[in-house]
């Protein structure tokens, strides 16, 4: 069984910075793409940011030049740096990776920006 364990969400004034962090434990082989969504209450869930095995990434272009994503395969863990925050980036973030051709989910951390 594998679990995606996420931390760093808080509360931060706009133009702050918070640093997501998602780390995958239990019987893992391989980890291939990496990824963070985010879910505003009454929306759909988004995609945020991916990046993949080989350190490919791409963003939603809300989050373009705030965000980085970044990855330590060593400890199967992804990171969500994100700079210069907006009030409309408050929302529910979740990590999901794919293990073993499995996909995961962690459970989320929320993310609130005030104005």
């Amino acid at each position: 069984q594998v679990q995606l364990v996420e931390s760093g969400g808080g509360s931060v004034q706009a133009g702050g910075s918070l640093r997501l962090s998602c780390a995958a434990s239990g019987s893992i082989i391989t980890v291939t793409a990496m990824s963070w969504y985010r879910q505003a209450p009454g929306t759909q869930r988004e995609l945020v940011a991916v990046i993949s095995s080989s350190g490919t990434t791409n963003y939603a272009d809300s989050v373009k030049g705030r965000f980085t994503i970044s990855r330590e395969n060593a400890k199967n863990t992804v990171f969500l740096q994100m700079n210069s925050l907006k009030p409309e980036y408050t929302a529910v973030y979740y990590c999901k990776m794919s293990v073993d051709l499995r996909t995961y989910w962690g459970q989320g951390t929320q993310v609130t920006v005030s104005s």
